[in-house]
């Protein structure tokens, strides 16, 4: 039986890594389940989920011309359409509901303006220097004492 690329199969774990599991199909074909493939959630240890001689379903995503063949699991699960894996929303600090504004954390877009309050582009550039001022004295300050070889600072 030829291993194609979207097929499901039954394998047996055969090893574990911190990577990822080799799984055993077929005719003692082994392919790897990388430990992104493992869950839909973060998987920090592979051992949380799947142990030796573990029976597990997985959906073949790539054979490679050199005979390697990569595995998913969490792709060979049958789920809904309309039951894909959603974000959490996230806030900024003042509480606004968004993914991208970063509030005062700094970053690049120095946060979005209120949506009920107009800012003018004059009100913005001031800001956008403000921040720029404060981004190179920190690295300034941060990097100051790391120069030189050796000897005493210069004045």
């Amino acid at each position: 039986m030829a291993i194609e690329v979207g097929s499901k199969l039954q394998g047996k774990v055969t090893g574990i890594t911190h990577f990822g599991a080799f799984v055993e199909l077929s005719e003692g074909v082994t392919g790897l389940v990388h430990i992104s493939e493992i869950a839909d959630n973060y998987v920090k240890d592979v051992n949380d989920h799947l142990k030796l001689n573990d029976i597990v379903t997985v959906k073949v995503i790539n054979v490679d011309k050199d005979g390697k063949i990569g595995l998913s699991i969490k792709q060979a699960v049958d789920r809904p359409v309309d039951a894909a894996p959603t974000r959490p929303a996230r806030f900024d600090r003042q509480g606004d509901r968004g993914g991208f504004g970063r509030g005062d954390r700094g970053g690049r877009g120095g946060g979005r303006p209120p949506a009920n309050k107009h800012v003018s582009f004059e009100d913005k550039m001031a800001r956008f220097l403000k921040d720029s001022e404060d981004r190179i004295s920190s690295l300034k300050k941060n990097t100051e004492g790391k120069r030189g070889g050796r000897g005493a600072r210069r004045d």
